[in-house]
């Protein structure tokens, strides 16, 4: 397995955000420093309680995406991009296979 490239957060604070799209929203630099959520979905399914109330440990839940397939990547629960999980420094990562573009982020934030 090829060693993943680690992202400094830091450095992305000046050069990450795509200069087309602060020029067609000028008002986006006022939110820029925001913190938000950042969360990975590897898969899900329905379950009555009766059953929730019946795992312990050991249990085995079968979710509903088969092995292998990518992670959906959500900011405060917007789906923004796909990925794969990966080690760094003995901690999870997540690489990123396919992102929504920063226009069509901003649109879906606008049909809310």
């Amino acid at each position: 397995m090829t060693e993943p490239e680690k992202v400094n957060l830091e450095s992305l604070q000046n050069d990450g955000v795509n200069k087309e799209v602060l020029s067609q929203n000028p008002n986006l630099e006022l939110i820029l420093d925001i913190p938000v959520t950042l969360s990975m979905q590897v898969g899900k399914t329905p379950i009555t309680i009766r059953n929730l109330m019946q795992l312990n440990q050991g249990s085995i839940v079968e979710l509903d995406r088969p092995a292998g397939d990518p992670l959906d990547v959500y900011v405060n629960g917007k789906l923004i991009a796909h990925g794969e999980v990966v080690v760094v420094n003995d901690k999870f990562g997540i690489r990123f296979t396919d992102v929504v573009s920063p226009q069509e982020r901003i649109e879906k934030i606008k049909q809310e």
